[in-house]
């Protein structure tokens, strides 16, 4: 407890008000603030409910605002629950919002994101191997980017493993890994590119300038 302006003994803030607060519109408060879609473990702890008040009360929110038609939506993606603007106002959002401008990676960014998201966790040369040319610039873009991450090193070689993000998965549109489309079929199998396999090398700088140079694709 702290004193309160006027010597009066003050609750700490999130504690005992919380769970007074009518609970949808509370959501709404917290989910209109957060950076990275919210768990419902989180969200029932800072305001004091039981998580299967939270989930019913989330669903009902996502619910209403599609039947209202709103420009927003309220999306379970990444493992958690974040505000999203829905599909068909995309164009009015982006017209205010980048004027024009779009973030973009490269093609070879993209072709190595998939090489990363089907085969995680993966080294840079196992990567390299299966485009088939040299990943450690792209590799750096998506780094920088924050769609992969490091994942431990390889127990043989001591190389360094590289696995997607959270981020990924939101910018994708995916709960988790299990909803990525069924292309995994179609990459050759770690078996088929060990030979090729440079993992000892030293890790590339991240700090480094980005060379690379393909034409540019929209993420």
């Amino acid at each position: 407890m702290s004193e309160g302006p006027y010597g009066r003994e003050e609750p700490p803030a999130g504690t005992d008000t919380a769970p007074q607060l009518a609970l949808r519109p509370a959501l709404e408060a917290v989910l209109m603030v957060v950076d990275e879609p919210a768990t419902e473990e989180h969200l029932a702890k800072v305001l004091g409910r039981p998580r299967r008040e939270i989930a019913q009360a989330l669903q009902e929110l996502a619910d209403e605002y599609t039947v209202q038609g709103r420009g927003f939506e309220l999306r379970q993606i990444a493992g958690g629950w974040r505000y999203f603007t829905r599909p068909a106002y995309a164009a009015a959002v982006e017209s205010f919002v980048l004027d024009g401008q779009q973030a973009r990676l490269t093609q070879a960014a993209l072709e190595t994101l998939a090489v990363v998201a089907y085969r995680q966790p993966v080294g840079r040369s196992r990567v390299s191997a299966v485009r088939g040319v040299n990943c450690d610039g792209v590799m750096r873009t998506l780094l920088q980017r924050g769609l992969v991450e490091e994942a431990g090193t390889e127990p043989e070689t001591g190389a360094i493993l590289y696995r997607t993000t959270n981020y990924f998965l939101e910018r994708m549109g995916l709960r988790g890994l299990d909803e990525l489309p069924e292309l995994a079929p179609f990459l050759p199998e770690a078996e088929a590119v060990e030979g090729d396999s440079q993992e000892g090398v030293p890790s590339f700088d991240p700090d480094a300038p980005d060379t690379e140079a393909d034409d540019k694709t929209e993420l």
